[in-house]
């Protein structure tokens, strides 16, 4: 009797080995800390699951057995299979690998952003005060900060932690900000139709990384759109560039005779009456010293500014640019572009759309000293071709009088400024004879003065500035033109190309009957006639 039970003990000592063994991972896994305890019940399972084995291989040659070998056999290839699949998981969460197959690239960190990020050379962390998650807002921002480690993010419930909400002044659940040192700025509110946009994100970063601001001026009192709100205002597009660290002014070269020195840009948008001489020679003065303009002349309007644009080799033609393609329901006098220059200011534009209403023609001729890039060109003849009769409802080409397209309505121009050298003193007799010396001029560092010439400004009013391409066009030009060649451009939404597909009502049923009839009775007919034969 003895004899038999310390065998039913033996043999029933793998029960409690596989106890201790689980007991143990179970208090690991749950308090997610491997300490004395879990590891004690795992080794002491362990030992007895050994032990057991060892009197299995005593008692019945347990090892030896043809079942004991194919069970072994196949443990041994159930772990090296669970062993290669954690190797996998462990390699792609350490190395992680993502390719974006979508055509426009929708999950995919737009170039400006990754470049902007990579070069941070100091901590910003994104706070996101809400109680839930949502995967799509944490993707993207897992996206930033594989770019950089400077680059952090955390959620933070504002109920739960009200001394942070507090100094942030959050108001309101989903609000965004960004920290960087004593610097705080709201990014965006982000709800259920409203996710985290990688524009707002990368445009707030630029912001508040930024130790330097770029002035740019609008030239005023010719009729040029103004700054504030209004009817043909260009309050949208100030605010856009105020948003990307810009400070914007009027100017007034009436009241000050120069253009001034800290002046990186000055915008001449829309002018409906002539520039007094004085004021077309502070320009011509500014852009010699290294400034740079953005000039935006209408169709029908002559601000008396062909000297100046003469010595850079442009001439605004002053016929009427029409686009009878008819693609959209915009009417001829409002040509669409979807071709674009070689240029950094419309690099990233693809065959996006643009369109300037009442616009004309820009031509240039080559200067020497002068590098100019065509920007905006429209579609070819017959599509679109600049008329000269403008009393004419009957719109037509008119041979010797009209001109063909492509039209170029906007041109980027560069030009090299002369390496400035040290005069020599001319020796006096007395230190009466000496002349003072004249004041250095504004923007005396530049290397080269940057012009855009566009032929219309009302692509850049709050009508128009947020529709299709059209914002871009304006603050890439001004970005391009400040020479801040360090600041990213700016980025475009990504949205999915539509593939659908539409079908008549016919070809709707001709696809039902064939997938849900013809297809399978087709499979069981090959079915019977395989079995006929193989019977």
């Amino acid at each position: 009797m003895k004899t038999i039970s310390t065998k039913k003990f033996w043999k029933y000592l793998i029960l409690p080995g596989l106890f201790l063994v689980a007991t143990g991972l179970t208090i690991g896994f749950v308090s997610e800390s491997w300490g004395t305890v879990p590891l004690a019940f795992i080794i002491c399972g362990a030992v007895v699951i050994g032990l057991w084995l060892i009197w299995q291989s005593q008692e019945s040659n347990w090892w030896g057995r043809r079942s004991t070998q194919a069970g072994t056999n196949a443990l041994i290839a159930t772990l090296a299979v669970l062993a290669i699949l954690g190797l996998i998981n462990f390699l792609a969460n350490r190395y992680e690998f993502r390719a974006d197959l979508t055509e426009t690239k929708l999950f995919t960190l737009a170039p400006e952003s990754k470049e902007l990020v990579q070069n941070l050379k100091q901590p910003v962390k994104v706070w996101v005060f809400d109680v839930t998650q949502n995967p799509q807002d944490r993707e993207l921002l897992e996206s930033y900060q594989k770019q950089n480690s400077q680059f952090k993010f955390e959620y933070a419930d504002p109920q739960a932690r009200p001394g942070l909400t507090e100094k942030f002044g959050v108001k309101d659940f989903g609000e965004v900000y960004l920290e960087s040192g004593e610097k705080k700025q709201l990014v965006q509110v982000v709800n259920v139709s409203d996710r985290l946009s990688e524009i707002k994100l990368t445009n707030s970063l630029q912001q508040i990384t930024s130790t330097s601001t770029t002035k740019v001026y609008f030239l005023q009192g010719h009729g040029e759109h103004q700054l504030t709100a209004g009817e043909g205002a260009i309050f949208q597009a100030s605010q856009a560039l105020s948003n990307k660290n810009y400070t914007t002014a009027p100017l007034n070269l009436i009241e000050k005779s120069t253009v001034p020195s800290d002046a990186n840009v000055l915008v001449v948008a829309g002018p409906k009456r002539e520039l007094f001489d004085t004021e077309v020679k502070a320009l011509q003065n500014y852009v010699n010293q290294g400034g740079n303009l953005v000039l935006m002349i209408d169709q029908g309007t002559d601000p008396k500014i062909d000297n100046l644009l003469t010595q850079w080799g442009v001439k605004l033609d002053n016929r009427l640019a029409v686009d009878v393609s008819g693609n959209v329901n915009l009417g001829p006098a409002v040509p669409i572009v979807t071709e674009y220059g070689q240029h950094p200011i419309t690099k990233d534009f693809g065959n996006g759309i643009s369109f300037y209403r009442l616009a004309r023609p820009v031509i240039t001729t080559p200067v020497p000293g002068i590098e100019a890039t065509k920007l905006l060109i429209t579609k070819p003849y017959p599509n679109t071709w600049a008329e000269s009769d403008l009393n004419n409802e009957n719109l037509e080409f008119n041979e010797g009088k009209d001109l063909k397209g492509p039209l170029t309505l906007g041109v980027a121009l560069t030009r090299k400024l002369p390496v400035p050298t040290k005069p020599t003193p001319t020796p006096t007799t007395s230190p009466q004879a000496q002349t003072k010396p004249s004041p250095t001029p504004s923007n005396s560092n530049a290397t080269e003065s940057r012009m855009v010439v566009i032929g219309d400004s009302d692509f850049a009013t709050d009508n128009s500035f947020t529709q299709q391409l059209n914002g871009d066009v304006f603050l890439n030009s001004v970005n391009w033109a400040s020479q801040q060649d360090s600041q990213p451009l700016s980025i475009r939404p990504k949205e999915p190309k539509n593939r659908r597909i539409n079908l008549t009502a016919l070809q709707a049923n001709v696809l039902a009957i064939s997938s849900l009839l013809i297809l399978p009775l087709i499979g069981f007919a090959v079915a019977a006639i395989l079995w006929w034969l193989r019977r």
